[in-house]
């Protein structure tokens, strides 16, 4: 019993993902009404996972300082790189749309489109924390990175998928109606419970490893949602292969390429490390180990859901199931890097 309990502790995210395959049959099983079923989904992806983000990313706000919300210039790299493959990505769906009979071609460059400029996911602050990375670097990322999405993917999400009555403002208002408010409202809610209530702050953040095990909840219903989008699905079983292997290939090069830059360009400690370190009980990572992971994890671990509902209103709604392929890779990627942290540490 005792190596069963180890052995998921070491574990959590496959077991949080099975749970959320075993959930998708469950309750297929359990509601064959098509209305009823609808409306839990609709209740599950409209208020229970944004109600779980807002707690994860409240907590880990609270953690960081005000002070230490300043860029680096990994994140200006990283930036840079992020719009340059997704400008590149929306040309070739552009290009092939109009010189090459074959549509298929042009519906895996708008998936790879979608890989490129999806903003980060606001989770990825609770696996930084977990792997030891730079908590205040990677919530500075995702401010940014969602003001680059707002401002850059209404001009080209316009030119490779036009739709009457969508212009630049309509999409760029929707787009910043869709990241904003779920980023802002926790943001402003820690700063306020850090200024106004400190002993209800020192209170919550006792609670250790409270946020990951939210996030863990919020993850099975995603791969909930996630199965759904694949096995409902009316597209050929040759063109899913091809887009589940263009979301692996764009979000193994993302990986890859955000450790790279963070190697390169480091990140010199804040106050809000050294304490999240002491409260961890673990030892400050190096600035180089702490910089790859923070800038890979900004740069590869991405808001999926974001993909889906991007695909489904601006692109072909095809393009959408990349989407549940692009987060089942990263999560096989998160769950190699804290199953490699657990073994480390014991």
């Amino acid at each position: 019993m005792p190596y069963i309990l180890r052995l998921l502790r070491t574990w959590k995210l496959p077991v949080a993902m099975l749970c959320g395959v075993l959930l998708y049959f469950l309750f297929e099983a359990a509601i064959p009404e098509t209305e009823t079923k609808e409306s839990c989904y609709y209740s599950i992806s409209h208020f229970i996972q944004p109600a779980l983000i807002f707690c994860m990313l409240f907590l880990s706000f609270l953690k960081v300082r005000p002070h230490d919300l300043r860029p680096h210039r990994w994140h200006g790299v990283l930036l840079l790189i992020q719009g340059l493959l997704f400008v590149i990505a929306s040309l070739m769906a552009y290009f092939s749309q109009k010189y090459i009979s074959d549509l298929w071609w042009a519906l895996l460059f708008e998936g790879a489109m979608l890989c490129f400029i999806c903003p980060t996911a606001t989770a990825s602050a609770v696996i930084v924390q977990k792997l030891g990375g730079s908590l205040s670097g990677v919530v500075t990322y995702i401010v940014l990175c969602n003001l680059m999405v707002s401002l850059l993917a209404p001009g080209f999400l316009t030119l490779v998928e036009p739709h009457d009555g969508m212009t630049f403002l309509t999409e760029f208002f929707m787009i910043m109606g869709k990241v904003f408010p779920l980023l802002l409202c926790p943001l402003f809610v820690a700063l306020c419970v850090r200024h106004y209530t400190p002993h209800l702050m020192d209170y919550m953040l006792r609670i250790r490893d409270l946020a990951f095990y939210l996030w863990l909840f919020a993850l099975a219903f995603a791969i909930m949602v996630t199965v759904r989008t694949i096995v409902e699905t009316q597209i050929p079983v040759s063109i899913l292969m091809a887009f589940a292997f263009v979301s692996m290939l764009c979000c193994c090069l993302q990986f890859y390429l955000g450790r790279r830059i963070g190697l390169r360009w480091q990140q010199p400690e804040t106050l809000s490390d050294v304490s999240e370190e002491k409260s961890d009980g673990h030892k400050l990572l190096p600035s180089a180990e702490r910089s790859a992971i923070t800038a890979g994890q900004a740069f590869g671990q991405k808001n999926t859901v974001f993909i889906i509902w991007m695909g489904l209103v601006f692109l072909n709604p095809v393009t959408s199931v990349v989407g549940g392929f692009y987060s089942i890779w990263h999560n096989v990627i998160n769950s190699w890097q804290l199953a490699k942290k657990s073994k480390e540490r014991h």
